[in-house]
């Protein structure tokens, strides 16, 4: 995001959303009867994580390693917790055909609009790893790398060619990602909107996914409505 305008609205919804979330959970801690765990506390308490997720932003306040130990079991051990967790640690290491699979599986609509800003940059992630990882007599199937990055194929050839790599095609018509090219590159400022195969559902909800890289407001509404 090196757009300064894109940067500052992407930090202040970040900021805005973070002390939303931040007063839901003083209001759960406020009205918390033993062990019960309020509707709607796991999957918000895991918005939290996801939006630790990235290289460019992270939301205001405490370091992750401090929150996760006024965590209460039962939420730390609830499904969108671990799910959040899983796709925190997968984006960390890199892992991203878990990061893809466990989304399209698991990620409620929620969740998948915390996620929207990161998902690309996973995606360049795996794509530089494919270029400067793989054997450069053997060209990558750009079909078989849609499968995996969960982008249709069309979009995953613009996406290419927005950070820097070229495709090409073979005697049967198939297009190939050729390895070992030096032109490689992050996207100046951000990311244009693109496909992701087996939410479309979720896609097409609101309009607001496609401009999600900035974290509009919307989803700070709707998770005060919750």
């Amino acid at each position: 995001m090196s757009d300064p305008n894109t940067a500052s609205m992407h930090h202040l919804n970040l900021e805005q959303l973070t002390k939303t979330l931040t007063s839901l959970f003083n209001l759960y801690e406020a009205n918390r009867n033993s062990n019960h765990v309020h509707e709607n506390e796991a999957e918000f308490h895991s918005l939290y994580v996801l939006l630790h997720l990235g290289s460019y932003s992270q939301p205001m306040g405490e370091p992750l390693s401090v929150w996760f130990r006024r965590v209460s079991t039962p939420v730390l051990k609830s499904k969108e917790m671990c799910f959040a967790r899983r796709i925190l640690r997968s984006s960390q290491l890199g892992n991203y055909k878990d990061f893809f699979c466990t989304t399209a599986a698991q990620a409620t609509y929620l969740q998948f609009c915390i996620m929207m800003p990161y998902i690309n940059e996973v995606r360049a992630l795996a794509l530089s790893c494919i270029n400067f990882g793989g054997y450069k007599l053997h060209p990558y199937p750009l079909l078989d790398l849609s499968k995996h990055l969960m982008i249709k194929e069309s979009d995953l050839e613009c996406f290419c060619n927005s950070c820097g790599l070229e495709i090409c095609t073979d005697e049967s018509g198939n297009k190939l990602l050729p390895t070992k090219q030096t032109t490689f590159s992050h996207p100046k400022g951000r990311f244009q909107s693109y496909s992701f195969l087996g939410l479309q559902e979720y896609e097409s909800r609101s309009e607001v996914v496609g401009a999600l890289m900035g974290l509009d407001g919307d989803v700070t509404e709707g998770v005060a409505n919750q």
